[in-house]
């Protein structure tokens, strides 16, 4: 197995062993991270009904201007904040966080950081 397929085979793994002991509820919806090279993504989502209460990403229309970057801390503390303002408006002010695999540091780290700061409770 060459190194790019057992990276993402590790991915995968932590994945898994992440999603086993996070779960969402309608009244602690589950926060989803997503990141790639150039962006990164955000749900808020409820596993009971499995639909998604609230997004946001670099590539949103409200954020995608304003950002010099997609990829680094600064856009996704932007994104964390506006995900927690979307789901404020939607009634959640409480989540669980799911990092999916992904170390909780950097980028990922900024994104919880910012949502927090905005007012979601994790």
């Amino acid at each position: 197995m060459d190194k790019t397929k057992a990276k993402a085979a590790a991915l995968a793994r932590r994945q898994r062993r992440v999603r086993g002991k996070v779960s969402g509820s309608a009244e602690r919806p589950r926060l989803r991270v997503t990141r790639s090279n150039a962006h990164i993504y955000a749900q808020i989502i409820d596993d009971g009904s499995g639909r998604t209460v609230a997004a946001a990403s670099t590539l949103d229309a409200e954020l995608k201007g304003a950002l010099k970057s997609g990829s680094n801390s600064d856009a996704a503390k932007a994104v964390g904040e506006l995900v927690a303002r979307r789901a404020i408006e939607a009634g959640i002010t409480q989540v669980v966080f799911d990092r999916g695999g992904r170390l909780y540091h950097g980028r990922v780290k900024s994104l919880a950081e910012g949502a927090r700061g905005a007012g979601l409770t994790f």
